[in-house]
């Protein structure tokens, strides 16, 4: 934290800005905060912190989206999920720093592509994929978002996309799910030790932005439409995973 430029605490404060005021106005943007931040902070120390963020403001957003809640599928997908937080644990503590950076830029650049396509044309799931969707997705959420602390609501967005959720229920849902990940990857962390003073020490400083962000953000008109939007945000990430790649 010390080691930090001016210019590179100016640029991490825009960025926290940037990503909860997109979520504030939109219900998406968090997650584009993670890998912009891999740029200039330890991947070990914002992982984290990320965790408790995204603990802290899922908590604001079912405050108000709790009555559609599909609990079925949060309990039907969390066990996988967990399988999945335990292998990233594992993982998350013995990578180093350039793996993890890596990773995070391989995982950041095929969700971008991956999102990109599904903006351009919709393409219908088939039935063998909406077969093993749930316990792969579970998976796949726990190992992803538990290792590079962003990304596994990816795979929230492809579960319930399969059992063919409304919109409010698929907000709501997500925001359920995301709290109960957050939950359980930060006590694996906590066990592991990953919480250190400086993780504290950003979270501190980060959560007042947070909150400012997300509460400006959900006065905000976006004028964007949702095609235009989503574009965006698959090509900054896009842009943002090729660094990474090369940290």
């Amino acid at each position: 934290m010390a080691d930090l430029s001016p210019l590179e605490i100016a640029y991490c404060v825009a960025v926290m800005l940037l990503a909860y005021g997109l979520r504030g106005s939109t219900g998406f943007g968090g997650a584009l905060g993670m890998p912009l931040l891999a740029l200039v902070l330890p991947i070990k120390v914002l992982v984290p912190v990320w965790t408790l963020l995204g603990f802290s403001s899922s908590v604001a957003f079912l405050w108000r989206d709790r009555r559609h809640i599909d609990l079925r599928a949060v309990v039907v997908f969390m066990p996988w999920c967990a399988v999945g937080i335990a292998v990233g644990l594992y993982y998350f503590k013995f990578l180093d720093e350039r793996a993890l950076a890596r990773g995070l830029g391989i995982v950041v650049l095929l969700y971008a592509v991956q999102a990109l396509v599904g903006v351009m044309r919709a393409a219908a799931m088939p039935l063998w994929a909406r077969r093993v969707i749930e316990p792969v997705a579970g998976t796949l959420s726990g190992l992803v978002g538990t290792m590079f602390g962003s990304m596994g609501s990816v795979f929230f967005a492809m579960y319930l996309d399969a059992r063919g959720a409304a919109k409010d229920v698929f907000r709501a849902t997500t925001s359920a799910m995301l709290l109960l990940l957050c939950i359980v990857r930060g006590v694996g962390y906590y066990a592991v030790g990953e919480f250190t003073r400086d993780s504290w020490l950003m979270f501190a400083a980060a959560f007042p932005l947070m909150l400012l962000a997300i509460y400006v953000g959900d006065r905000i008109q976006v004028g964007l439409s949702e095609q235009a939007f989503r574009k965006l945000i698959c090509g900054m990430l896009f842009a943002c995973s090729i660094p990474l790649l090369f940290k």
